[in-house]
């Protein structure tokens, strides 16, 4: 378990072994912004727990997106409010419940502890932007365009230079794709850049600059462009972008990349499905 960290002025992160997850802490004169709730009731109490090692002020707590181990911790922070895009709280409201089921199924040792929690929406929902005074300072919510998700949420600490980016950046793995929109991910971070100061702050790993993000950018490019390309030709081919992206089209962006066949064998899976149009 990794302690409490000043990234910058009053901006902590804290890292836990559960997927290697990365929370986020911004303390104002009032308030304290917590960045993300984890992924069950449980899980969340003890990051209130060790919330309160930090700080005794009140809460108010934003979800980068609407994955588990981001938004399902969220009941245990109420009654406080939640800030997050409005299609988080769209998403978990009707997918939720299938999203739980899944998660059991790959991850069985959580059984009882998400059936015992309850999925709670956030209840404060924006299309573009946000700006929450924390008392003496103001963090700004910004939904950049569509990436890991379609309602990733980054949050600007802009008297600290520091910006926490959700799985939009990922460091220690490659992202995650299952739900990506892989041809508008460059762009949204490109948009990233354009904000970032000194330290960027992952929804997973340790935090990471500028050169890190660049580098993460060209590879999902590379992805980008890779399934642009060859979709014409899969197309004239019969594919069918419901199905796989081809073995050897994987395996040979794996190489590339130096990484595993499976988020690439996801990442090109929804990029020939944006390609064709069937995904919008």
């Amino acid at each position: 378990m990794h302690p409490w960290r000043e990234v910058a002025d009053r901006a902590f992160v804290r890292r836990y072994p559960f997927l290697d997850q990365t929370i986020g802490a911004v303390v104002g004169r009032e308030r304290v912004l917590v960045v993300d709730t984890r992924a069950t009731t449980v899980q969340a109490r003890e990051l209130i727990e060790d919330l309160r090692q930090l700080t005794r002020l009140p809460w108010v707590v934003t979800n980068t997106h609407v994955h588990f181990d981001h938004a399902f911790g969220n009941a245990a922070f109420r009654p406080c409010e939640i800030w997050a895009h409005e299609g988080c709280a769209d998403t978990l409201q009707i997918h939720g419940p299938a999203q739980r089921e899944n998660v059991v199924r790959w991850v069985p040792d959580l059984r009882d502890e998400l059936g015992e929690t309850p999925l709670d929406p956030p209840d404060r929902t924006f299309a573009t932007a946000a700006d929450l005074d924390l008392g003496g300072r103001v963090v700004e919510l910004r939904h950049l365009g569509r990436g890991h998700t379609d309602h990733d949420v980054v949050v600007r600490v802009p008297d600290s230079g520091v910006v926490f980016a959700g799985d939009l950046v990922e460091q220690g793995a490659p992202p995650g794709f299952e739900d990506s929109f892989l041809l508008e991910w460059p762009g949204t971070l490109g948009l990233l850049l354009d904000i970032v100061g000194s330290v960027i702050v992952p929804g997973h790993g340790d935090p990471v600059g500028r050169e890190f993000v660049e580098a993460q950018l060209a590879d999902i490019a590379y992805l980008a462009e890779t399934a642009r390309r060859t979709w014409p030709e899969l197309r004239a081919a019969g594919h069918d972008p419901r199905g796989h992206a081809p073995h050897d089209l994987v395996d040979a962006a794996a190489r590339h990349l130096g990484w595993p066949t499976e988020p690439v064998h996801a990442a090109l899976g929804r990029g020939l499905a944006q390609a064709s149009g069937r995904l919008v």
